[in-house]
């Protein structure tokens, strides 16, 4: 099956860029990243706390197969509603650094509109260590899952 979220990775640069076209309008994609309720359900996880605005906060916590508890947080620098949210992401007990993330909403039309991300790691070792894990595979399982139960809002 096709990846529709694609992520690309220049050779010896420390980003990675992630694009995504959805059957969505633009406000109800940028919902699924504020709204703790549809994070919670797109991204698989408990969502501990979601403060979306600017100098607000985050907190997700997932549970591994083997039962561990795994949280990943950040501060939440800028926020446009529609248009953008810079933040830093961070994974509590991992070799990985904290990342800035560079999140752009863009309108296509009416009822589609497009997800942009670029992240910044600190080094180039740290996004191709990231880049070794399924990441690409995992994002894309979400953002499906987040077109999926965003569209169902959409129908009512």
């Amino acid at each position: 099956m096709e990846q529709k979220t694609k992520v690309t990775a220049e050779d010896g640069k420390q980003e990675i860029f992630i694009k995504r076209a959805f059957d969505l309008p633009v406000d109800l994609l940028f919902k699924a990243y504020v709204e703790p309720e549809l994070v919670a359900q797109w991204m698989g996880t408990k969502v501990v706390k979601l403060d979306a605005k600017r100098h607000g906060s985050y907190q997700f916590e997932t549970t591994d197969p083997m039962g561990n508890k795994h949280f990943f947080n950040g501060t939440i620098h800028e926020i446009e509603p529609n248009a953008k949210i810079t933040r830093t992401f961070e994974m509590d007990n991992t070799s990985f650094p904290v990342q800035l993330e560079f999140i752009d909403f863009a309108a296509l039309s009416e009822s589609t509109s497009k997800l942009t991300i670029q992240i910044i790691f600190k080094s180039v070792d740290g996004r191709d260590n990231m880049l070794k894990l399924p990441f690409a595979y995992g994002l894309n399982m979400a953002h499906n899952r987040l077109e999926e139960i965003v569209q169902k809002i959409k129908m009512k």
